[in-house]
């Protein structure tokens, strides 16, 4: 570990009066994921047999993340670190250069699609976990990770990851079932960031955003004119955007066309325990309704 590193894990340690042994203390192995979506992600394929935490909190934007002395801490104190990769933490790399815990990058493996316009143009779209197929990968590749850190219960993970793989794969055929009979010209996406590439590919639909990731101009005149002019154009019944950016730009686009603004989606984060999506499983089920129930006017439930 580097003097400076080590000196602030010292200073940091000493200031809680704990050590990272004290932190970690009922005998299971910690997994440490960058943020709420993975770690819920990761609980259900490590069931008992290990502790996983969220290094980012609940509603955290991910992208530009500035991480704290306390998160080297925790990372510190890891036996495992989970990443989603594709450039969507972008803080990463430089965050875990100085520690010695193993890490794993969960998108290995996935059918990318490339980003198609701005600062990462042409780089990976980082948001695959939003795609019921290829969330399938990011299970194997957790169930991997989990049975290599701890091959004593490497039969319960692939278990826990069968089950949890059939359950992800029922929600990509509600959506599929509930947007079949939909008019072709009206099987469209519109979000605020470019979020979806992957589930729109999963359903068959067309998308178009506002920007392409969070770290892009969000929302200039020229990328709402664009919106505008195609939602007219295809006679789009509802727009949508993300919970952890501003939809006033979104709103914009809903007033000029007279297309609804849909209920909010989740992408990077989690909700509480007591809110709208307290797990992965509820995240992809609320988008999958709410996108229905905007494109096809009707009220839907999986």
């Amino acid at each position: 570990m580097k003097p400076v590193v080590a000196a602030l894990l010292a200073c940091v340690l000493t200031a809680c009066g704990l050590s990272t042994a004290e932190q970690a203390d009922d005998g299971r192995p910690v997994v440490l994921t960058t943020f709420t979506v993975l770690a819920d992600m990761a609980g259900n394929v490590a069931g008992e047999h290990a502790r996983v935490e969220s290094l980012t909190r609940v509603g955290a934007e991910i992208h530009e993340y500035d991480p704290t002395p306390g998160d080297l801490v925790r990372a510190q104190a890891a036996d495992l670190l989970l990443a989603n990769g594709m450039n969507l933490e972008l803080w990463f790399e430089q965050f875990t250069d100085p520690l010695d815990v193993p890490t794993r990058v969960v998108s290995e493996g996935v059918e990318t699609i490339p980003v198609a316009s701005g600062r990462y143009e042409g780089k990976p779209n980082p948001h695959a976990w939003m795609s019921p197929e290829e969330a399938l990968v990011y299970v194997d590749n957790i169930r991997d990770a989990l049975s290599e850190l701890d091959p004593d219960h490497a039969a319960d993970y692939a278990a826990n990851a069968e089950a949890y793989q059939a359950e992800i794969t029922e929600v990509g055929e509600f959506l599929r079932s509930e947007l079949a009979d939909l008019p072709e010209k009206q099987r469209v996406l519109v979000t605020c960031e470019g979020a979806f590439s992957y589930l729109a590919r999963d359903v068959g639909l067309t998308e178009k955003y506002l920007w392409p990731v969070n770290s892009d101009g969000e929302g200039t005149p020229q990328q709402i004119a664009s919106v505008v002019e195609f939602v007219r154009e295809r006679e789009v019944p509802a727009v949508f955007c993300e919970s952890t950016v501003n939809d006033d730009a979104q709103r914009q686009v809903a007033r000029e066309t007279g297309a609804v603004l849909g209920e909010a989606l989740y992408v990077d984060s989690l909700s509480d325990a007591d809110g709208p999506v307290p797990t992965y499983l509820d995240l992809l089920r609320h988008d999958a309704r709410a996108i229905a129930a905007g494109l096809t006017g009707e009220e839907s439930r999986p």
